[in-house]
């Protein structure tokens, strides 16, 4: 059997892997010179920058990948867990550090309001029931047909997953700073904490379950580490090759079609690319829906889009975290801008991501690394980043001077940026969304786009527009989804 797997993002390279674990024939085929997707590298000036995904949690997802083929995972990666996993700066300057000691956290808890300390406790108990349905029972298990949602309705209805995770965790916690600190792990896969679903409160527990790691040389390291396996076990990868076309015949997938030119047969592809994208611009051959199906796609909302600063500078700032969170003054109003009203606000949020405070090889000697990545409106909403870009740039340096790094803007040698219309354009990604569709309820297992395609024989889907979602934990489960359907 030959199958053809487009994207090489994690999702992309797992489902590769599990395919030839299997016995497949695997090819595949990434439109970029690189790997990794989301999880690409760029290399500037002598500085390292990790282009995606920074927190590694659950890494046993990774190892998985290496042990399918016997082999050390050591040999091929190196995972070093954080001390602080996030360092959270609130608008009054007040600091918090979240980690896996217990103990350190609920002192700084009591600080704040020493009632919360026991309504901590009792979240992270209810958060454990449900990552033990959401993530240890579900994260891998088909969505295909509705029997199987309807099935786990009761379940998911006891852990309250009407609610958003917002209000779960204010059912717990009553300090304002504490709830927007507990709460905030949607926005990691591309979710309004006010509108996501309280399932993705799983997320709090599964860090505290496996800590927060970092790899060492970056994230494309893991990336590196798992293109050598591929190699190894006979995958075939072909780059700089953009998948133009998926061909089919009476809605059986026959291959695809790179660089509008050429052909390759297969008896399945799997998709790690945005599925809408995919369904729109890659099976423009034949009638491919019913009406349930055009229903279901035009009514998905689709997750923020991302302005992504990435700047090394001449000064060592020791003073900063690896992963440091800075809330804006006004946190529900400006979601509500981005997610609802698309449109740019001042007072921003925002994620810094310095990985030279752990691995000093990702920056030159005697300098440091950085990106931070803030949450802005998806391309629905008709920003002209070529304008909006560089005033965007000069907000956030504005801001982290203010914040936590004296003169930032002398000290900067080398920098470039990102926005949403780089994941519409690089990543193909609908309307310039950083993780796909939001994490609603309406919009997750069954409801997302199913692993395996509702109208074509032989069309997967694995990455973060499909079940269980996005984030390096979800797009690594959803490739074990495939594991059963193929």
């Amino acid at each position: 059997m030959n199958s053809i797997v487009i994207g090489s993002g994690f999702g992309g390279i797992a489902a590769a892997l599990r395919l030839r674990a299997k016995g497949y024939k695997v090819t595949l085929i990434e439109k970029h010179p690189d790997l990794g997707g989301r999880a690409r590298v760029f290399k500037k000036n002598g500085f390292t920058f990790d282009a995606g995904p920074t927190v590694i949690t659950a890494p046993y997802l990774i190892n998985e990948l290496f042990e399918l083929f016997e082999k050390d995972p050591k040999d091929y990666i190196k995972l070093s867990p954080l001390k602080i996993w996030y360092q959270f700066i609130f608008e009054d300057k007040s600091k918090f550090n979240y980690s896996g000691d217990e103990i350190e956290m609920k002192d700084q808890i009591k600080k704040l309001n020493e009632k919360d300390v026991e309504g901590y406790e009792k979240l992270v108990n209810f958060t454990k029931k449900i990552f033990d349905k959401g993530f240890s029972e579900l994260a891998d298990i088909p969505f295909n047909k509705p029997l199987v949602m309807m099935k786990q309705l009761p379940a998911l209805l006891k852990l309250k997953s009407y609610k958003s995770v917002y209000a779960l965790v204010s059912s717990f916690i009553k300090n304002e700073k504490l709830r927007r600190m507990l709460s905030m792990h949607p926005l990691l896969v591309g979710g309004n904490p006010f509108t996501t679903t309280s399932i993705y409160g799983l997320i709090l527990y599964l860090e505290k379950k496996w800590g927060i790691h970092y790899s060492m040389g970056g994230t494309g390291n893991i990336i590196k580490g798992l293109e050598k396996l591929m190699s190894e076990v006979g995958i075939e990868i072909i780059k700089n090759a953009e998948v133009t076309k998926i061909i089919s015949n009476n809605r059986k997938i026959t291959g695809v079609q790179i660089n509008n030119r050429t052909n390759i047969n297969a008896n399945s592809v799997i998709c790690n690319a945005d599925p809408p994208a995919v369904y729109e611009k890659l099976l423009n051959g034949e009638s491919n829906s019913s009406f349930l199906f055009e229903w279901k796609k035009n009514r998905m909302q689709y997750s923020m889009g991302l302005f992504v600063y990435y700047f090394g500078t001449k000064k060592i700032y020791e003073n900063v975290e690896h992963h440091t969170i800075k809330f804006g003054n006004k946190y529900k109003e400006h979601l509500d801008d981005i997610f609802d009203k698309q449109k740019l606000n001042n007072d921003i949020s925002y994620y810094l991501h310095r990985p030279s405070a752990t691995d000093k090889s990702m920056a030159p000697e005697g300098n440091d690394c950085f990106y931070v990545l803030v949450p802005v409106p998806n391309n629905q909403s008709k920003i002209h980043w070529s304008t909006e870009g560089e005033k965007m740039k000069n907000l956030v340096i504005d801001k982290m001077e203010d914040d936590l790094m004296p003169n930032l803007r002398d000290n900067i040698v080398s920098d470039f940026y990102l926005t949403p219309d780089y994941f519409e354009k690089e990543l193909n990604t609908k309307f310039g969304s950083g993780f796909s569709i939001q994490p609603k309820f309406t919009q997750s297992a069954y409801f997302r786009f199913h692993n395996k395609s509702e109208i074509y024989d032989g069309l997967y889907f694995v990455g973060a527009g499909t079940h269980p979602g996005a984030g390096v934990p979800g797009v690594l489960s959803s490739a074990k989804v495939l594991d059963k359907i193929i």
